[in-house]
């Protein structure tokens, strides 16, 4: 069993000890990905997720702190004012983390207790789309990767676009946030002989992050460049991950139709790892690499049953903004009179 303790003790961790922004100040850290979901496998990789405050110079003066990714050790620590947006939204990346195991937890400061105590103050209605968008997300993948080699050029186009866009709704939890309508994208008629058409960007922003920038342009590229990548030396690591993405999706109907139904988050999937793991372990799909019916059949009833539960939850239709404001005006008017 991996212990998150003894994880962030390994000297590959010690940014979070050293890093400015994280050291003294982080509020708590658990475990993201399958482990936090009970999906995990030996071979699973370990990603740590956290909440760190922000500074006085954050909130106050001309320091702007949103989150620290470490890619080498699939860490990510946001801001806690970047974490307190995202949960208003219902972010599945983020809302998860405030409903892991209690074993799964460490550095568990007062603020972060209020907030998991609190968790539910941040449910509403906007759970639908956030949850749907990255099922729809991991539902395209899935698509794309059976219908890559039998479709005609424009509607692979068309796949890759759906990709895309999906890859561009989870930006803003990994990214500075973009001004609405600065990064467009779109299909057009292409004026290459091979192609009748392909995916067109237009892109206008001032002042944004470099890295963030060169970052998320390489999310884009290895959609596209992935899309082809179809051959038989790696036909069993395709194969491995589009068991994932099946797994995933149902997950993330799971949870949501937890939230809509019971008002409920839970992350670890205690009476559903049989189900969760038997996807992920390739029981529907077929010797060829195509997937059976049925998994198809069951991604429909999910559908249908988050479409009833989306008209009959008697969730708000937002978060309640008036408390959330509060308990932010709480704990940051701490850190700047501290």
């Amino acid at each position: 069993m991996v212990v998150i303790e003894e994880v962030v003790k390994r000297p590959e961790y010690d940014f979070l000890r050293t890093n400015e922004h994280l050291k003294s100040k982080l509020i708590f850290l658990t475990f993201g990905g399958s482990h936090a979901y009970g999906t995990n496998t030996p071979d699973s990789d370990i990603d740590i997720r956290g909440v760190a405050l922000n500074s006085k110079a954050d909130l106050i003066g001309l320091s702007r702190f949103e989150q620290v990714v470490d890619n080498a050790t699939d860490t990510t620590v946001y801001g806690f004012n970047k974490f307190i947006s995202l949960l208003c939204n219902v972010n599945p990346n983020v809302v998860e983390m405030l409903s892991c195991k209690p074993e799964h937890y460490i550095i568990l400061s007062p603020v972060a207790q209020d907030l998991i105590d609190n968790k539910k103050m941040f449910l509403s209605r906007k759970a639908i789309n956030a949850f749907g968008g990255y099922a729809q997300q991991q539902l395209r993948r899935m698509q794309n990767a059976l219908a890559r080699d039998s479709y005609p050029q424009s509607a692979k186009e068309q796949h890759i676009m759906g990709s895309v866009k999906a890859a561009i709704s989870s930006f803003e939890d990994r990214y500075k946030i973009m001004p609405e309508g600065s990064l467009t994208v779109y299909i057009d008629n292409s004026d290459q002989e091979d192609m009748e058409s392909e995916i067109f960007v237009d892109v206008t922003l001032k002042h944004y992050p470099l890295r963030d920038y060169k970052n998320i342009w390489s999310d884009m590229n290895n959609i596209v460049k992935d899309y082809g990548k179809l051959t038989q030396r790696n036909k069993k690591k395709d194969a491995e991950a589009l068991d994932k993405h099946g797994m995933h999706l149902i997950r993330l109907y799971l949870m949501c139709l937890d939230i809509l139904e019971k008002g409920e988050i839970n992350t670890y999937r205690e009476n559903d790892i049989e189900l969760l793991m038997s996807i992920r372990n390739g029981k529907y799909r077929k010797p060829d690499g195509t997937y059976e019916m049925e998994f198809f059949d069951m991604v429909t009833e999910y559908e249908k049953r988050m479409e009833y539960a989306a008209n009959n939850t008697s969730l708000p239709d937002k978060p309640d903004y008036k408390r959330i404001e509060e308990f932010m005006i709480s704990v940051n008017e701490k850190v700047i009179t501290e």
